[in-house]
């Protein structure tokens, strides 16, 4: 599963507005941001770059002022991480990603309160963009940019969905990649905080994991943050698969 997700990473990354290719990786970028989280590169499965392809690397981050980062399953791409660490690279970190399937995708009860919706006006994207900013505590600003994103999304073959507040407004939703290589990756679960342990992330999660296999995807896949936010994917039916690397270059090994 490693190849296929690390895979996968390469085919959405050459979906971003900016790709620049060189020496094994991808660099896949969104000029109307410097947020690192949209702006990273990933090694092709089985990568073994050189010293050279490394500072190519680097080039491309630093020549339009970005933090030089990769994100990749390690064991896609063992030769990676030590020419990496080799050229000044640490590690932000190390994350678990978790698997559904058809088989294992479990959807909970109906709720009458929990109304799981697609959002189609500006309005609804605005607000799903400002209820993640909300639920993420302000790692991003909610913006005319993000809720394009989210919009982006939906037209190119992801799903994006959300939970309507009663009273009016959104409470909590998520997004959900194209699929690409059999699989796709669902990012960005929030939740307001008014609104936690109504089982609004569990709904959302299953409601979009559902639309991918509608669509013919043979898994879905993510990244939880803690272990409040596994259990919440292991109610929908994901399970522990493999991990993934982040390594970013600090700004004094920048030369």
């Amino acid at each position: 599963m490693d190849i296929q997700v690390q895979s996968f990473t390469v085919t959405n990354l050459r979906r971003r507005p900016v790709v620049v290719e060189t020496g094994g990786f991808v660099a896949g970028l969104s000029p109307d941001t410097d947020n690192p989280y949209l702006n990273y590169a990933t090694p092709l499965p089985g990568s073994e770059p050189t010293e050279q392809d490394v500072a190519a690397l680097i080039g491309i981050f630093r020549e339009r002022g970005l933090l030089p980062r990769v994100e990749f399953a390690p064991q896609a791409a063992p030769s990676v991480a030590p020419a990496l660490r080799a050229a000044g690279f640490a590690i932000e970190a190390v994350h678990e990603y978790l698997l559904c399937t058809p088989h294992t995708l479990t959807i909970p009860q109906p709720d009458d309160a929990l109304r799981v919706e697609t959002p189609t006006t500006d309005e609804e994207y605005a607000a799903l963009d400002a209820a993640l900013a909300e639920a993420f505590g302000g790692a991003f600003v909610a913006s005319a940019q993000g809720a394009a994103r989210l919009r982006r999304t939906q037209q190119r073959g992801g799903a994006v969905r959300f939970v309507r507040h009663p009273q009016g407004g959104c409470a909590g939703g998520a997004s959900c990649s194209p699929p690409a290589e059999d699989t796709a990756e669902l990012s960005g679960v929030g939740t307001r905080p008014a609104h936690r342990g109504r089982g609004i992330a569990t709904a959302v999660t299953a409601a979009l994991t559902g639309a991918m296999f509608a669509r013919g995807a043979g898994s879905v896949w993510l990244e939880y943050s803690g272990e409040g936010s596994r259990r919440v994917y292991e109610r929908a039916g994901y399970r522990p698969q493999g991990t993934r690397l982040y390594l970013s270059l600090p700004p004094a090994q920048q030369l």
